[in-house]
């Protein structure tokens, strides 16, 4: 590599978190095509650095990271930027909504996406009626966080996870394509719209949407990527 990192990535992934991060923090890096249309996730080049074939995976001198959260997080603290520091006091509240993040609101998005791979084909819908109550009520939770504001979940001086949650929040308007998506009115969560509204002009955000076709509005009126070669994971 000729710079520290190397993203490989597909538009409107997860990888798109990353990308936002890596751009947010001034790093240099370059990118890798994750063609889905061809599967390339399941091939054995990709599989040696990322044994469960999703995406994003990000080289590093360290080696490959996957999984999108420990890659914020590994880069926030090899960084010193966006994220409070090891010994900060809001260390601990920003890493429990950091996971809940990963680990309850993009585990629960998954299921909407992806409901066929959890349950009979037939069910999927019935699954994905059953998931949107949970959705709304993380949704929530998240609002009133935002409407608290601490310092690492703002506009002001986004956090990865304030990236991570408006990237979220992007797929949930958009995906799954075919399915019902009236559940999701981005005016329901006041405090988290205006946050996306502020996101929306940063540098990194429009560096983002120039790599990745995302549209002017990518977060608060969302348009598929052009070109589309991937959906959001």
């Amino acid at each position: 590599m000729e710079t520290p990192y190397r993203l490989h990535y597909a538009p409107d992934n997860a990888s798109l978190v990353i990308r936002l991060a890596l751009d947010e923090m001034g790093l240099p890096y370059e990118t890798a095509l994750v063609d889905r249309t061809r599967n390339a996730q399941d091939g054995a080049a990709y599989r040696a650095l990322n044994p469960n074939g999703l995406i994003p995976v990000l080289e590093t001198p360290q080696g490959p990271i996957f999984e999108t959260a420990a890659i914020l997080l590994w880069l926030a603290d090899t960084h010193a930027q966006m994220a409070p520091a090891p010994d900060s006091p809001d260390r601990a509240a920003f890493l429990k909504w950091l996971f809940f993040a990963s680990n309850t609101l993009h585990s629960d998005l998954r299921i909407l996406f992806y409901a066929e791979k959890y349950i009979a084909p037939a069910q999927a819908e019935t699954l994905r009626a059953g998931i949107r109550p949970r959705l709304r009520q993380h949704l929530t939770r998240l609002d009133a966080l935002a409407q608290e504001a601490p310092d690492w979940f703002s506009a002001d001086h986004p956090s990865v996870l304030t990236f991570y949650v408006a990237c979220m929040m992007r797929w949930m308007a958009l995906y799954p394509a075919k399915a019902d998506r009236s559940w999701y009115q981005l005016a329901d969560t006041p405090y988290l719209q205006k946050i996306l509204m502020q996101l929306e002009p940063h540098p990194s955000t429009r560096a983002a949407i120039a790599a990745e076709g995302l549209g002017v509005t990518p977060f608060t009126s969302p348009t598929y990527a052009n070109p589309p070669e991937g959906s959001a994971t």
